[in-house]
């Protein structure tokens, strides 16, 4: 026999549904809650199953962000097989599985339960608790450097309507010193009213590692802008408390992100393949970090066409009859944060100091009338070739000579 329990994940709680073997439902639907006593009665449901077919069920559930973690770690910790399957291919299966419109949590994982033993399903790999710890950083350190760059707009908003010359003030307008200066005097009245030695002094002791002398040059550069500035007062107080509390959410968002980088180039440096990807002209560290922590062991894939498809750079396939589609896209199916690295990584690797190798591939593909996006697919296509070859072989980059 072959037994299989389809479970239907939502949050707290899934809907199960077990086979004891192909076309042999076992019993209704049951609910299986996401608690350590649930856990376990659902732990006693697999044990019925395994002493009355002889054989260790197989767990199946589709991918469902974070909301299954509690299941798949319970059930590692017991030691049963799962396989986690992505929704899009259990959406196509439940569609083809009947004509009627249905869709409720118990006929999803009865469903699961059917699809179970229409393919061929690899048990799930476990990845290591280091490229995932890396993989949870370098996600989350997009997501806040998302949300900085949408306060960095607000924040303008804000500076417009109050002290709009004082952007040419500082080189960088969100280096901490500028940032605290603005938080100090946020109006050219403040900065009139302070004069140049004051001025100079508070600059001084917000940025020690420059000299007094460009302390005072930025004084005397503020005092400009203030006299320039087509408001003396802001117009509106709610301005000055919006202002106010934007620059705060910078300066706490630029100690997270750097934090961030400290904890990511901890893990990073402990990964072999980290230093491997690094080898390759053009990717740096950030970009090193975000392929090895989405790819995963390397392991997973036993061709490189997989890892094409796993970053959803493969050409989608359109043939109908005597109708065979001359345009085809990448079917973006994969990992988007991957995609975005790799494209990230060609970019840099077309640059003067990037890869020749790279750019003679990336002209040859241009020199046979191909347009510029499709060479770039083909460019990240072929990085990934390169990438699955190093890591399977544990080599570094070698460059055409």
């Amino acid at each position: 026999m072959n037994p299989v329990v389809g479970l239907d994940i939502a949050k707290g709680e899934s809907q199960g549904q077990a086979f004891l073997d192909k076309g042999k439902p076992y019993g209704k639907s049951f609910t299986v809650h996401h608690t350590r006593e649930g856990l376990g009665a659902f732990l006693h449901l697999l044990k019925d199953i395994q002493s009355m077919t002889g054989q260790l069920p197989m767990v199946i559930l589709e991918a469902t962000g974070h909301y299954h973690t509690p299941v798949t770690q319970f059930l590692d910790e017991y030691n049963y097989l799962y396989i986690i399957v992505n929704p899009l291919l259990s959406y196509e299966a439940k569609k083809s599985s009947s004509l009627r419109k249905v869709k409720t949590d118990a006929f999803d994982a009865y469903a699961l339960c059917e699809f179970f033993y229409k393919e061929d399903f690899e048990p799930h790999k476990k990845r290591g608790v280091q490229l995932l710890n890396l993989r949870n950083l370098t996600r989350q350190h997009e997501s806040v450097t998302g949300q900085f760059v949408q306060i960095k707009l607000q924040f303008q908003a804000a500076l417009d309507q109050v002290f709009p010359e004082f952007k040419g003030v500082f080189g960088d307008l969100y280096a901490v010193v500028s940032l605290q200066t603005l938080l100090e005097f946020p109006t050219s009245e403040a900065v009139l009213s302070a004069g140049e030695p004051q001025l100079t002094e508070r600059i001084s002791i917000l940025c020690t590692s420059r000299s007094e002398k460009w302390a005072k040059e930025k004084a005397q550069e503020l005092m400009a802008a203030a006299t320039r500035n087509p408001f003396r007062k802001a117009p509106y107080q709610s301005h000055l408390f919006s202002m106010s509390m934007y620059i705060n959410m910078l300066l706490h968002y630029k100690e997270h992100l750097t934090a961030l980088v400290k904890e990511i180039d901890a893990f990073a440096n402990e990964v072999e393949e980290y230093e491997i990807i690094q080898s390759i002209p053009g990717i740096g560290e950030k970009i090193a970090a975000t392929i090895i922590s989405e790819i995963g062991e390397i392991h997973r894939f036993n061709h490189p066409k997989k890892l094409v498809a796993f970053a959803g750079v493969d050409p989608s396939v359109h043939i109908s009859g005597k109708f065979t589609a001359t345009i085809n896209r990448i079917t973006k199916r994969g990992s988007s944060r991957l995609r975005r690295a790799l494209y990230m990584a060609v970019l840099c690797g077309l640059r003067r100091t990037g890869s020749k190798k790279l750019k003679a591939f990336y002209d040859k593909k241009m020199s046979e009338g191909k347009p510029h996006k499709l060479v770039m697919t083909a460019c990240v296509n072929k990085l990934l070739h390169w990438i699955f070859a190093m890591l399977k072989r544990k080599e570094i980059f070698l460059e055409l000579t």
